[in-house]
């Protein structure tokens, strides 16, 4: 600009010097004084200023001056009065002219001071490299949109420019019309007196306080900051109601077209599957995710709620919150809601009630996650927000580090909450947020020395001081905040430090609130003023954005490299799997729990292909060897006792009668209940050749026994088998001959098993007969040779009365002792008893099955009620009945078992196999070995690949 008047003013003297109406002379700039030639004219050649003389004659100023000069005579003219003319004209002219000066001098003064100013304003505004992510993106990318050559085009001209410049030709002619009133004088010592002027006009603006000039320029800065700031806000706040609105109309299916998978939840999915991940192969989880750290109540949560724009934590006064780690996942969507991995409940934000029910159940999972005996759990709760404006990104908060462990907590406490989090900081890709509290002394915090160890350089470490405004009102010493926040006052280093400020410490407060709160604390807060603090170092809104950065800047770095490392751990496993199981599918552990879980139920719908000839004969054979003990020992002996068979009878009569009520029928579904078990686990670990898999087994024991545990016999049953039984006793009609027979054989079957095991009994009383010792070189000890010779003594007894009662008299005791005496045996009355007992019971089975023989031919008698008769065999029918009862029950109970049992177990078997299935830590337990893991591992890491080959994609897409 300066340069085109320049060049204007150059036309105008060249117009000037030509511009004469014919008459050769002087231009108007010629005739100026040096210095006004200068500085009208700065290419007006000077080298030296000349004084011109102080006085001129007319003649030189006239304009016949170049006429040729005729020697004509002179008038005579009055000097006197012609010079007094001219001195007035000149002072006069003098007088106009500095008026020029003063406006030059002013000028040039004013510029050098300008000038000076500006320099100084631009030293003193701050670099705004560091402030161009305010600016939205698509500012800088207007180069693009907007078509710059299309522009210049569009602006005038130099000629229509030309127009719109003052005529300089008349201001030429207004100046050469002062050139007569020019006068003798110093104009130069004018124009310098003027400059001078300027300069001392300079002097004395820099006599205003610099201290002031810097506090007003502060405070403008920082009211600037703060407008940009609301600017902003407002900006985000108009932006954020937008995309709410595009994706309301999205969920409502206006643009009828399917959502996808929001990037950060895709991520946050690799990261739920790299949890349950069993570290193996030497692959690790190097994923990056924000690290919360802190003392406890250093403010973690309070920040991470700041962030997620809700109050989502259970809070305490001073107790222990977080007990174990919760990983939340930011994400943007339309409404502020809250949900859980593992549930498809939805928490609104925006509503208290969902607010205090989501904490409770965050509360609740942490306790839940606590073993017996413990104070804090390494198992992860998984949470994800979603909302408009959310910054996207993974956090997780962790326990806060203690220094001592208090009453109530376990004694592992401090030690457990180091380890876990070390094994989150770990992680070379992981963002460490260590939070401080400021309104403690900083040599008390215990989280810095730990972040300073898992990360010493401080290449992924922000720190966050909290409760600033709590700091700025104690501390003594402000500069001691910035020291914190420069990191001078801790060995640990950081990408960057934020202040910021979490509320008043009323946990009723709102998240709008405390925002207000902490804009209003900085906005008039000494640390910013006193520049201790920079703009974009405070307030969680810039802390926020911050970590966002720095998250996604790690995870574009890092994911491609964990990419690789899981492709290459998964073709090491599929070589493994091939090497090993060449002919198995690679089944993972669900999957081979649903194919278990089908042969299971395939032999439980076998029981159904019994038939009911196998089910009466195992039910009556085992029934029988439950009661054969009460019918022979408390129902036959005693009867068979009896003088006569009218006694036996009765006997008989009331001792079934009372069996029948009172243990019979629970016996009997015992038993039932019994076979069908013993069916069940033949049927569950019966192995079917080659197809057999052992690694089912204890899967297979497991669903077995628990079924088992479950399943109830029908109460009802017992009250229909009580009459049935009871009924089928009563009945004393033998039809024919061939049930007679069978009831003989039955008969002696029982009483020679029970022959046979008195025998084996009176063996071990006595000890080996002469053949045994013999043969196998054994003797018998003292006891034993006391009990042989009472045996014999007692039946000698026998010998003598055949008849003899079941019961030995207590004089036939003392005459058995004595006979023993006299032979030098000593023996007590206890033990012939005993021995008696057995003594007595062998002879009365011989007896009862020699009866047996007589009585094979003794149906006719019986047909005819044994009249006439001496053989009596009430023995026979007794068993009989007995028999018949056993056949008739069994019978009852198989048609229970087919009909109701079986397909009620089915139903039991089928529950356990869905509790099963819900239950990972049982599956994990039962299906276990090499080649489950093996397949587990192998399903994991192609997911992982895959989710993560996915992500990958997505990322460039967006980028």
């Amino acid at each position: 600009m300066w340069r085109t008047r320049a060049a204007a003013a150059c036309v105008i003297c060249r117009s000037l010097a030509n511009s004469s109406c014919g008459i050769k002379r002087k231009s108007l700039l010629q005739n100026l004084h040096l210095v006004s030639r200068s500085i009208h004219h700065p290419c007006y050649p000077s080298a030296k200023f000349q004084r011109p003389p102080l006085r001129i004659s007319i003649q030189q100023l006239s304009s016949l001056n170049r006429l040729p000069l005729h020697k004509t005579k002179l008038l005579n003219v009055k000097h006197g009065y012609q010079s007094h003319r001219n001195f007035w004209l000149a002072r006069l002219a003098s007088r106009l002219l500095r008026v020029r000066y003063l406006i030059l001098g002013s000028a040039v003064g004013g510029g050098y001071t300008a000038k000076k100013t500006y320099e100084q304003w631009k030293d003193m505004i701050p670099d705004l490299e560091d402030y161009k992510w305010i600016v939205p993106d698509f500012i800088w990318e207007l180069d693009e949109l907007v078509d710059i050559e299309k522009l210049l085009k569009a602006l005038p001209d130099a000629d229509d420019l030309a127009k719109l410049m003052p005529d300089f030709e008349k201001i030429g002619e207004s100046l050469a019309s002062l050139k007569g009133f020019l006068s003798p004088g110093s104009p130069g010592e004018t124009a310098f007196r003027a400059t001078d002027q300027g300069y001392d006009n300079d002097k004395q603006f820099k006599k205003v306080s610099d201290k002031e000039k810097i506090d007003q320029l502060q405070e403008e800065l920082l009211r600037t900051q703060l407008k940009y700031q609301r600017m902003l806000e407002r900006l985000e706040k108009e932006n954020k109601e937008l995309r709410k609105l595009v994706l309301q109309r999205d969920d409502k299916g206006i643009h009828q077209r399917k959502l996808k998978k929001s990037l950060i939840d895709m991520y946050s999915e690799v990261l739920d599957i790299l949890s349950d991940y069993d570290a193996s192969y030497n692959t690790q989880d190097h994923l990056p995710r924000v690290v919360v750290v802190g003392d406890q109540s250093a403010g973690k949560t309070s920040v991470l709620e700041m962030i997620a724009q809700a109050r989502i934590f259970p809070r305490g006064s001073g107790e222990m919150m977080t007990r174990s780690p919760v990983k939340v996942t930011l994400s943007e969507g339309p409404h502020h809601v809250a949900l859980f991995k593992d549930s498809s409940r939805e928490f609104d934000l925006t509503k208290e009630e969902d607010l205090a029910a989501l904490r409770n159940e965050i509360e609740i999972r942490m306790r839940n996650s606590v073993k017996e005996g413990c104070t804090v759990s390494t198992e992860t709760i998984s949470l994800s927000v979603k909302g408009p404006g959310l910054q996207r990104m993974v956090l997780v908060d962790l326990p806060g580090v203690i220094s001592t462990v208090t009453s109530g907590m376990a004694p592992d406490t401090k030690e457990t909450i180091f380890s876990i989090s070390k094994a989150y900081m770990q992680n070379p890709n992981a963002i460490i947020l260590c939070i401080q509290d400021g309104s403690v002394d900083a040599e008390r915090s215990i989280v810095t020395d730990l972040v300073s160890q898992m990360d010493p350089q401080g290449k992924r470490t922000i720190f966050v001081l909290t409760k600033v405004d709590l700091a700025e009102k104690n501390v003594a010493s402000p500069n001691r905040i910035q020291q914190i926040i420069e990191g001078k006052l801790f060995p640990m280093k950081a990408l960057g430090y934020f202040a910021v400020v979490t509320g008043k410490g009323n946990s009723s407060e709102s998240i709008e609130s405390i925002k207000e709160y902490e804009e209003e604390f900085f906005q008039n807060s000494k640390l910013l003023k006193t520049s201790m603090l920079k703009a974009h170092q405070v307030t969680t809104k810039n802390l926020s954005l911050a970590v966002s950065d720095c998250f996604w800047k790690m995870v574009r770095e890092s994911v491609e490299q964990q990419a690789d490392a899981f492709k290459a751990t998964r073709f090491n496993l599929e070589t493994e799997w091939k090497n090993n199981y060449p002919r198995l599918r690679e089944l993972d552990r669900n999957e081979l729990f649903e194919k278990a879980k089908n042969e299971i139920l395939d032999e439980v719908i076998s029981l159904t292909q019994v038939t009911p000839k196998h089910w009466e004969e195992m039910l009556e054979k085992t029934l029988w060897e439950r009661v054969s003990t009460h019918v022979i020992e408390n129902i036959y002996l005693p009867a068979a006792q009896t003088a006569n068979s009218g006694t036996f009878n009765t006997t008989v009569d009331i001792k079934l009668k009372q069996w029948t009520d009172k243990q019979l029928p629970n016996k009997a579904v015992e038993v039932a209940w019994e076979t069908l078990q013993e069916e069940f686990s033949r049927f569950m670990t019966e192995k079917k050749g080659k197809e057999h898999d052992d690694i089912f087994d204890k899967l297979k024991q497991a669903v077995k026994e628990e079924t088992i545990k479950r399943h109830k016999w029908n109460e009802r049953a017992e009250d229909s088998l009580r009459v049935i039984q009871h009924n089928a006793l009563e009945d004393r009609s033998i039809s024919d001959k061939q049930q007679w027979d069978a009831a003989i054989h039955f008969m002696e079957e029982t009483l020679q098993s029970r022959l046979k095991d008195t025998e084996s009994v009176i063996e071990d009383m006595v000890g080996p007969d002469w053949k045994k010792r013999w043969l196998h070189w054994v003797g018998r000890t003292k006891e034993q040779n006391i009990r042989n010779e009472t045996k014999n003594e007692l039946e000698k007894l026998i010998k003598c009365n055949e008849d003899h009662p079941a019961y030995l008299a207590n004089d036939e005791v003392t005459t058995v002792r004595k006979n023993l005496e006299a032979r030098g045996v000593a023996v007590d009355p206890c033990l012939i008893k005993d021995t008696w007992h057995q003594i007595y019971r062998r002879y009365f089975l011989k007896s009862a099955l020699s009866h047996c023989n007589l009585c094979r031919r003794g149906f006719y008698y019986y047909q005819r009620h044994f009249v006439d008769s001496e053989l009596e065999c009430n023995d026979i029918v007794l068993f009989w009945r007995i028999q018949r009862m056993l056949a008739i029950t069994a019978n009852t109970l198989r048609q229970q078992l087919t009909n109701t049992e079986v397909r009620r177990l089915e139903k039991n078997v089928k529950e356990v196999l869905e509790d099963f299935a819900e239950d990972n830590e049982k599956k994990v337990m039962l299906l276990t070995g090499k080649r489950v893991q093996l397949a587990e591992d192998l399903k994991k890491v192609r997911e992982i690949q895959e989710k993560l080959e996915a992500f990958i994609e997505a990322l460039h897409q967006e980028k």
